[in-house]
């Protein structure tokens, strides 16, 4: 057995993420975060899935829907989560403004009232915009639910044996750096009109 650490996200943007239409998280840290703040513990993590706090509202209308589709089948009482991706930051980014934000709308899925609540959390902490390389597992981890799992904290750590799963990048290396640059030249924009 060895140690594992994941981030847990909102299946939806897990998703987005495993599909390659967005390389890119928006963090702050949860409400019981043991620093108060987001911190990035590993550069390399699975995305552990959630689900409690998912809102149709809080995304574009165009991914409004799939959130459906991550619900179906969910259980209140979840006995057990498939870990399906492995994600490596190539970049942190800390992001204090408005007008920087807004430059990254084309860039994720959540709406832009979503981004900018946020930003305003917490406000004199920034926020942090994960660039990952996503790895999509050839077998999924099969993972019992703990109540250590639970509650609003950015991290999990969990024991897993080692499967040796062989990891499949979710976009080419070109296609992952097209986006990189892309959203480099978005923010380095700002205050261009």
């Amino acid at each position: 057995m060895s140690q594992k650490i994941a981030l847990k996200e909102w299946a939806v943007v897990i998703s987005a993420l495993e599909s390659g239409e967005q390389i890119c998280l928006m963090r702050k840290g949860g409400i019981a975060e043991e620093t108060r703040e987001f911190q990035v513990k590993s550069e390399m993590f699975y995305l552990y899935p959630t689900f409690e706090h998912q809102r149709k509202h809080l995304l574009k209308a165009t991914y409004q829907d799939r959130i459906d589709n991550t619900l179906a089948g969910m259980q209140t009482e979840k006995e057990e989560v498939q870990i399906t991706c492995l994600a490596k930051v190539e970049k942190d980014i800390e992001i204090m403004d408005d007008d920087l934000l807004s430059r990254l709308l084309p860039f994720h899925i959540w709406t832009e009232a979503f981004a900018e609540e946020r930003l305003r959390w917490k406000r004199s902490k920034p926020l942090h915009l994960l660039l990952l390389r996503v790895y999509k597992l050839a077998v999924p981890l099969k993972l019992s639910v703990s109540a250590d799992f639970l509650g609003c904290k950015s991290w999990i750590e969990f024991d897993h044996l080692e499967e040796g799963s062989i990891l499949e990048p979710v976009l080419s290396d070109d296609d992952f750096s097209r986006q990189v640059e892309a959203i480099e030249a978005a923010l380095s924009k700002i205050g261009e009109k």
